[in-house]
C-alpha cells in the first residue's frame, strides 16, 4: 500500500469583497485575540511544573499548532486570491458574483449566488463557481435551459433571472 495521494484539483482564485473581508477579519481574530490567548493559558500551565500529564499545557500547545496552521493557510490564500468587485460588462449573462433564479421542473424558484470556494455556503444561497451547479449557469443567459449532473441525478432548471450587486 502507498502513501501516494492524487494532487487537490485546483481552485479558483476569485472572491467576493464581502468573502476577502471574512477571512481576513478570520486572521486578524486568530492572530491578535485567540493565540495571545492560548499562549498565555500554555504559559500559565507550564508554570505548574510537571508538563507531561499536564492537559492543560498538552491541549494548549495543541490548540497554538491548530491556529498556526489556520494563519498560515489564510495569509497565503488571501495573497493568492483575487478579489472580484466589478460587475461583467454583460449583465445578462451568470457570470462570477451573480445572483441565478432557478425555476425546475415542478416550477419551484431557488436563488443562488456564485461565489469563490472560500466562501461557499449552501444555506445561505452561495454556491461554489467550481461545484457542479456553479460550472453548468456559468455563461447562461435568462431563459437558458440548464442541465445540472449531481450525485443523486440530473436536473434540468430554467434560469429565470440574473442580477448583481
Amino acid at each position: 500500500m502507498s502513501r501516494y495521494r492524487p494532487p487537490r484539483p485546483k481552485q479558483s482564485t476569485y472572491i467576493t469583497p464581502e468573502g476577502a473581508r471574512v477571512l481576513r477579519e478570520e486572521l486578524e481574530q486568530l492572530w491578535n485575540v485567540e493565540r495571545p490567548r492560548v499562549t498565555q493559558e500554555v504559559a500559565d500551565a507550564a508554570a505548574q511544573g510537571d508538563r507531561s500529564e499536564n492537559a492543560e499545557y498538552i491541549y494548549g500547545k495543541r490548540r497554538l499548532r491548530e491556529i498556526d496552521r489556520r494563519v498560515r493557510f489564510l495569509r497565503k490564500r488571501l495573497e493568492a486570491l483575487t478579489v472580484v468587485s466589478e460587475p461583467p460588462s454583460d449583465p445578462q449573462r451568470v457570470f462570477f458574483g451573480a445572483w441565478v433564479t432557478l425555476e425546475d421542473e415542478d416550477g419551484h424558484e431557488v436563488e443562488y449566488r456564485i461565489v469563490g470556494p472560500d466562501e461557499f455556503d449552501v444555506k445561505a444561497g452561495k454556491i461554489s463557481m467550481d461545484s457542479p451547479v456553479g460550472r453548468a449557469l456559468m455563461g447562461k443567459r435568462v431563459d437558458d435551459e440548464v442541465l445540472i449532473r449531481r450525485p443523486k441525478g440530473d436536473m434540468e432548471c430554467v434560469i429565470v433571472g440574473v442580477r448583481y450587486g
